[in-house]
């Protein structure tokens, strides 16, 4: 079947790939979106990934516009908490979700603002002119279609039509290739969330939280701990997560918490064979968690495991050489670009690839820093573009880009930069960077 051309195809339904689409629309362009799922939110809704941390860099709200509509919107249905304190002390704020709230409020914004979009659609090959894409082809329960399309936005996470574009695609940390763990998170209830509160307060070298009178200010808990229960049930053999303790964070539903404790390393998250294994071994991780809370944490003696992801959580796999690699460096010292589109406040947050422990670099007080938008503009090809974790960065640099707020920001940015670009002739490189700045500032998106 034949279709007429779109201006913009965005490829990947993530709360990235969904602010460019939005942002695309929202500038006259036509656009679609294109996702492999029968929902958007990514990792959101399909990884069972909560809290969104952090749209903050201290007290200053760093990511803005769209993001901050989609919180605003689903805040008025109840489905969001909007932005409180990380009781945990490591971001500047969580905003907790409803994840169902969510999925409904992206579809409805996507259809008031004219967007098109695909669902299961899966993408399976690229037709390419030269140096330009011409059209992408997906697999559906009908057969293959062709879609056509003027600029590109890839927003698969997974860098997927970028790999199948002929782009410059790396993977992992530069001394093996090994990416971050992969991680089922768990959604349970049945929490008694006072009573956890009373042990954190009875026994606070066996949790961390930097400051116990957050738990009496914070309508909702983010916890890191359970330390001696966590060593003494790996002693024993009844858990098998390389991790050295647990990590929940309470939802917007009472007694409910999600927990991101499993760690699944050393696969592959772009082999299937390898993507297979993770998600039986994530899921076997879930079981052995829920009969280590039971048995050994107070508070959560009648916990019930309400649910893992529709498939398992992936924190990095490819990502692209863009015109400029972002680096570590650039984050850490706040380096200004002319390009700028997007900033961020989260810190260099590298699960180890190879088993326990997590390396964090925390940014200064209240310091944030920029996004070009060089690193998301695909080298080699005329007219394609990335957002969310597949930007041009390092592994350490895209250990602190790849959270979702951030993410959503860059999609922001993506969206009016390929809408501005399809106006003209769709060569991005060609775009006056200006124009994409004014234009993102007049939505309500912060860049400097």
């Amino acid at each position: 079947m034949s279709y007429d051309p779109w201006d913009v195809i965005v490829a990947g339904g993530g709360v990235s790939g969904c602010m460019a689409a939005l942002a695309a629309s929202r500038q006259g362009a036509r656009t679609l979106i294109v996702e492999q799922y029968g929902f958007l939110g990514g990792a959101l809704t399909n990884a069972g990934v909560g809290p969104m941390m952090t749209f903050h860099a201290g007290k200053r709200q760093v990511v803005t516009g769209l993001p901050q509509e989609l919180i605003d919107r689903m805040t008025e249905k109840g489905g969001c908490a909007g932005h409180i304190e990380d009781t945990t002390g490591y971001a500047s704020s969580i905003t907790p979700f409803d994840a169902e709230v969510l999925k409904l409020t992206l579809d409805e914004m996507m259809l008031q603002s004219g967007v098109e979009v695909l669902f299961h659609a899966c993408l399976t090959g690229v037709e390419k002119d030269g140096e330009t894409i011409r059209s992408i082809h997906v697999q559906t329960r009908g057969g293959e279609l062709e879609l056509k399309g003027t600029v590109f936005v890839d927003a698969t996470g997974d860098a997927a039509l970028s790999f199948l574009a002929g782009a410059d695609v790396r993977q992992g940390r530069d001394a093996d290739g090994l990416c971050q763990p992969m991680t089922a998170n768990l959604k349970v209830r049945c929490v008694d969330i006072e009573r956890v509160k009373t042990e954190i307060r009875n026994k606070p070298h066996n949790f961390n939280i930097k400051d116990l009178s957050s738990l009496d200010r914070a309508p909702m808990l983010a916890m890191a701990g359970y330390y001696e229960e966590f060593n003494a049930a790996k002693a024993a053999g009844e858990i098998s997560t390389e991790r050295e303790d647990v990590l929940l964070f309470e939802t917007v539903r009472p007694g409910e918490v999600i927990v991101n404790t499993t760690r699944v390393i050393r696969l592959n998250p772009v082999d299937a064979w390898e993507l297979s294994r993770a998600e039986i071994e994530g899921r076997k991780q879930a079981h052995e968690l829920i009969r280590f809370f039971r048995k050994r944490c107070a508070g959560f003696e009648q916990a019930e495991l309400i649910s893992t992801g529709v498939q398992i959580g992936v924190r990095e796999s490819r990502r692209v050489m863009g015109e400029y690699l972002l680096t570590a460096e650039n984050l850490l010292f706040s380096k200004e670009f002319e390009d700028s589109v997007a900033l961020g406040g989260y810190p260099i947050d590298i699960h180890n690839p190879a088993g326990a422990k997590t390396d964090t670099t925390h940014l200064k007080p209240g310091q944030y820093y920029f996004i070009p938008l060089r690193s998301m503009i695909v080298k080699g090809i005329d007219n394609l573009m990335v957002c969310g974790r597949c930007i041009s960065a390092t592994h350490e640099a895209g250990a602190a880009v790849r959270v979702t707020p951030i993410a959503m920001g860059m999609g922001q940015a993506a969206g009016v930069a390929a809408a501005l670009s399809a106006k003209e002739n769709g060569k991005l490189r060609e775009l006056n960077v200006a124009d994409v700045q004014e234009t993102l500032e007049a939505m309500g998106a912060s860049i400097r």
